[in-house]
């Protein structure tokens, strides 16, 4: 499955704006945003670069002002890593990843948050403020960030999310209390993220809702699975309910200074 993540990687990097592939390492580019969690690179399963790529890679970033930063599967290219880290990289972070098939998906039950796709530039402003809600503000509600989801939903991915309203039971507006979103398909997988419910809807099932069904709108579009990381034990446990079942890890590296 490493490789299959790896390769997912490399592909879903050569959809940004602007893509740079430097001795093994792809870049990816997103003018409209600074964020490093956008504009990030990952090497190529079984890549086995030298200080040159690495250096033409830490040069990619700079002409743009960005920091140097990478995401990947260690497994899946092991030369990868020592060559990165006596550049200077260093760890951001390491997570396990979980994997979802289409033996394993698990729908909960009827009665639960009524989950509806976005078809508004109205409805995705709402699904991009609940996500940097949920998340603390680290990512800040933008028109870029609601077209980048539209763009996903079009291109083959998968955007769903629960109103604030009648599919919770509660009276107010119909903004939304939480959503998920999965990109399109490649080389058979693909990954899910930013499931997200802000805090006043927690503890209703929607962050399940919502991953079941992104996850199965997927494999409707012909994933063969679909791939996640988490931030805690507590989401951990809700994507474990749906289907999702531990199998292998991801590194982040940066290049600070």
């Amino acid at each position: 499955m490493d490789t299959d993540v790896q390769s997912f990687a490399v592909a879903n990097l050569r959809r940004r704006p602007e893509v740079v592939e430097a001795g093994g390492f792809v870049a990816g580019f997103d003018p409209s945003t600074d964020s490093p969690y956008i504009n990030y690179a990952t090497p190529l399963p079984g890549a086995r670069p030298g200080p040159r790529d690495v250096a033409a890679l830490v040069a990619a970033f700079r002409e743009r002002g960005l920091t140097p930063r990478l995401e990947f599967a260690p497994d899946a290219a092991p030369d990868a890593e020592p060559a990165l880290r006596r550049a200077g990289f260093g760890t951001e972070a390491v997570h396990t990843y979980l994997v979802c098939t289409p033996h394993t998906l698990t729908v909960p039950p009827a009665g639960g948050p009524a989950v509806r796709t976005p078809r508004t530039d109205e409805e995705y402003a709402a699904v991009d403020a609940a996500q940097s809600e949920a998340f603390g503000g680290v990512f800040p509600p933008s028109p870029e960030g609601a077209a980048r989801l539209r763009r996903m939903q079009e291109g083959g991915g998968a955007v769903r999310f629960v109103r604030e309203s009648e599919d919770t039971g509660d009276v107010g507006g119909a903004g939304c209390a939480g959503a998920a979103c999965c990109s399109a398909p490649a080389v058979g997988t693909a990954e899910l993220s930013g499931v997200a419910t802000r805090p006043a809807f927690r503890g209703r099932g929607v962050a399940a809702a919502v991953t079941a069904a992104v996850t199965g709108a997927v494999f409707a579009r012909g994933a063969r699975t679909v791939w996640l990381e988490f931030s805690g034990e507590g989401s951990r446990r809700v994507y474990e309910r749906v289907g999702y079942r531990p199998r292998g890890t991801r590194l982040y590296l940066v290049l600070r200074g």
